[in-house]
């Protein structure tokens, strides 16, 4: 979460206060249940309140929405990323993309800091589901007209969307704590051979810090196994990133490998956090000097530990979405 300064700071620089006021006016913003901490900040980032709405449960689960302001011609950003339940927020997603069509809004945009089912991006095996070409369907077909996502698991998911699609990253938010820690000897390290091009893209970012991969052996699903280390990592300070940390054993065992080749203190990044079973105790286990992630997904009291640094996303989304709204969209500025 953001702390009140930086809050009263995000709010002072309202970056529609230079927007036209036709296009402010137009602007809403609506927040799923699954991460209301986050909506809140990127609304005192753009300087809009939220949308009233009713989010509810039947007694058998089944999710009632209702928006309680009209949104008549309005430009519309629903704020709802898909973590766990994953099933219960996306289903969430759909049903307020639904009621935001059925009220005549004018767009609909579906800012997914976390896109769930990602990692079915493709076929591995014998009839397996690409759940994420399926999910990127779903919402088509519920009515959004436009998609906003932080880090997909991998980038080829952009074209299982028939509507604009703007890919955003962590790695800025992340490279920026970890430059001004002025970490010693720094090495960026990929903890497989798929999250090279990752790995390169945060190293460029990190002053053109060397890179080194860890060479893995995955022999089932949340199971790896670490074979070898590829690059120089003895003496220096190891920075592990990846897109995500689910249970956290593929950089516990990483973290053991880098320890073992000579590395003197590991830091892991990813943006997002979902903190499965067992990855508080892994990642809390001493193997990490900090584990720096951002607040795509709502991390509850009972999954944060000592050495856990949450960076806020807020900035980067709101920038985003002030920057489709008023169609000035600009990656460098991200």
């Amino acid at each position: 979460m953001l702390s009140t300064d930086e809050n009263q700071s995000l709010t002072a620089s309202n970056p529609l206060s230079s927007a036209g006021l036709h296009q402010a006016d137009r602007l809403c913003l609506i927040s799923g249940s699954a991460n209301p901490e986050l909506a809140e900040e990127i609304c005192a980032y753009i300087g809009k309140d939220l949308k009233p709405t009713i989010r509810k449960r039947f007694a058998d689960k089944e999710c009632y929405v209702q928006i309680q302001e009209s949104i008549r011609g309005q430009d519309v950003y629903i704020i709802q990323p898909t973590g766990h339940p994953v099933n219960d927020n996306l289903m969430e997603l759909m049903i307020l993309i639904d009621a935001c069509r059925r009220a005549s809004a004018r767009q609909i945009t579906a800012v997914i800091p976390y896109y769930g089912y990602s990692r079915a991006d493709r076929i591995t095996a014998v009839r397996e589901s690409i759940a994420a070409k399926l999910v990127a369907n779903l919402i088509t077909t519920a009515g959004a007209d436009r998609v906003l996502a932080v880090d997909l698991h991998s980038n080829q998911i952009q074209g299982y969307f028939d509507i604009p699609l703007d890919h955003l990253y962590g790695a800025p938010v992340l490279c920026d704590y970890l430059i001004k820690s002025q970490l010693q000897d720094p090495v960026v390290v990929s903890p497989d051979i798929g999250g090279v091009a990752r790995a390169r893209a945060f190293s460029k970012r990190f002053n053109n810090a060397p890179l080194a991969i860890v060479d893995k052996r995955r022999q089932a699903h949340n199971v790896a196994e670490v074979m070898n280390i590829i690059g120089d990592v003895n003496g220096k300070t190891a920075i592990l990133v990846d897109d995500m940390i689910d249970t956290g054993g593929t950089l516990l065992e990483a973290a053991k490998a880098l320890h073992k080749q000579g590395a003197i203190k590991v830091y892991a990044c990813a943006t997002h956090a979902l903190l499965s079973h067992p990855a508080v105790e892994r990642l809390s286990s001493g193997a990490f000097e900090q584990v720096i992630v951002t607040n795509t997904v709502q991390i509850p009291e009972e999954k944060q530990f000592d050495c856990l640094k949450i960076l806020s996303i807020a900035p980067t989304l709101g920038k985003s979405i002030f920057r489709v709204h008023t169609h000035n969209f600009n990656q460098q500025d991200l």
